[in-house]
């Protein structure tokens, strides 16, 4: 079992998001990263920042695994667009 940890650009992103239900969407996604690296909807990224990210309908989850000391850093919640990645 992994914690989750919100970084602060990311928690701020997701209170952001006007939809109430989207957000739940996305932290209820998020939790689901505990059980790593049995995850849906997650994919290594190449030349990023981070080195996965997890798709929630339109929502992108950019995050960093720590295996080491079992924790996943959330870095961003970003809306998916041409210039998510």
């Amino acid at each position: 079992m992994y914690d989750i940890d919100w970084r602060t650009k990311a928690y701020r992103q997701l209170h952001k998001i006007r939809s109430r239900q989207t957000r739940e969407e996305i932290f209820d996604a998020a939790e689901t990263l505990r059980d790593w690296p049995d995850c849906r909807n997650v994919k290594a990224l190449t030349g990023h920042e981070c080195g996965y990210r997890m798709r929630v309908g339109d929502w992108r989850i950019l995050f960093d695994v720590q295996d080491c000391i079992r924790i996943i850093m959330i870095q961003e919640v970003k809306k998916r667009n041409e210039r998510t990645y």
